[in-house]
């Protein structure tokens, strides 16, 4: 897929499915397909394989190659299917390219390992990642990564640079970044179901959900009510079936990922495991995420 084709299909909510694990922390394939196949079911605009809430730091090469090849095989043409990539320069390039070759339509890039880079350091990093592919690239600003605009701006005169997803939640910065480079780049909420109305407000119209890979119909309906500016309805939704589990999420650190695959474990789908550093849900906060999904039935 040409990058301007993919940027033109970025409208709605880009689901961010997680990884699962047999519990001897093995890659559970099948549970993988099973998720795809149900999440595919509704309108989504995008798939990322490999993601955060996909544990991409903990996945081998070998294993984020299994990854992209089975999401690609389920996914097929329905939508596209971005891929994760990292860690560093040379592992990063590595799999952009391998995610080109198994039939990826674009590269989400993750911050590298170093902490503490020089922005001419991060800009030689993403630019590689720009040359191993010649598929549309997202830089997933996130952790460490957090970029002032003008350094945003200069990044922007990568060719194939489409789109821009923003996990710091920091809407004052994002909305200078979003004046000083305009519409360039596709702006996306990466932060968190919990921002789809700040990201909304600033005029963002495409986020990324985990909540999607349990509750697609959910995600679809905070999209559609947040676009159409409905703020009342807005604020219902967010209260009784967002903000609750962010609450839990913000519990401990991991726990943004480990809560999705509880839920998706109690809602019958195919969760599983984190790895570590990655902690598991504790079995004594188990009722309260069923109570979230009890909320949830109706969008599932």
């Amino acid at each position: 897929m040409k990058p301007s084709e993919l940027r033109s299909r970025l409208t709605g909510v880009i689901a961010f499915p997680t990884t699962p694990f047999n519990d001897d922390l093995s890659l559970d394939i099948d549970g993988l397909r099973q998720n795809l196949e149900y999440l595919l079911q509704y309108p989504i605009c995008a798939v990322v394989a490999a993601g955060g809430t996909g544990e991409l730091y903990s996945l081998t090469p070998e294993e984020h190659r299994q990854v992209i090849q089975t999401t690609v095989s389920v996914v097929g043409d329905a939508v596209p299917v971005i891929a994760g990539v990292g860690f560093n320069q040379s592992l990063a390039t590595a799999m952009a390219h391998d995610s080109e070759r198994l039939g990826a339509d674009g590269i989400l890039v993750f911050p590298p390992y170093y902490p503490q880079a020089d922005d001419e350091g991060m800009f030689e990093y993403y630019a590689s990642v720009a040359d191993a592919t010649q598929l549309g690239i997202f830089i997933y600003s996130r952790d460490w990564a957090n970029f002032y605009p003008q350094m945003v701006e200069r990044l922007a005169h990568l060719e194939t640079l489409i789109a821009w997803k923003d996990g710091q939640g920091d809407i004052r910065r994002l909305q200078s970044i979003m004046r000083q480079v305009g519409d360039r780049l596709h702006w996306i909420g990466g932060a968190g179901d919990d921002m789809v109305p700040a990201y909304y407000s600033i005029g963002i119209r495409t986020y990324t959900s985990s909540i999607a890979g349990v509750a697609p119909r959910l995600s679809l309906k905070l999209h559609e009510l947040a676009a159409a500016g409905d703020a009342e309805e807005l604020t219902v939704l967010m209260k009784r079936c967002v903000i609750p589990l962010y609450a839990i999420r913000g519990r401990r650190k991991g726990y943004e990922v480990s809560t999705m695959k509880a839920l998706m474990d109690l809602a019958g789908l195919k969760g599983g495991v984190v790895r570590p550093p990655l902690v598991n849900v504790r079995t004594e906060e188990l009722p309260e995420l069923s109570a979230i999904l009890e909320e949830w039935k109706a969008f599932m």
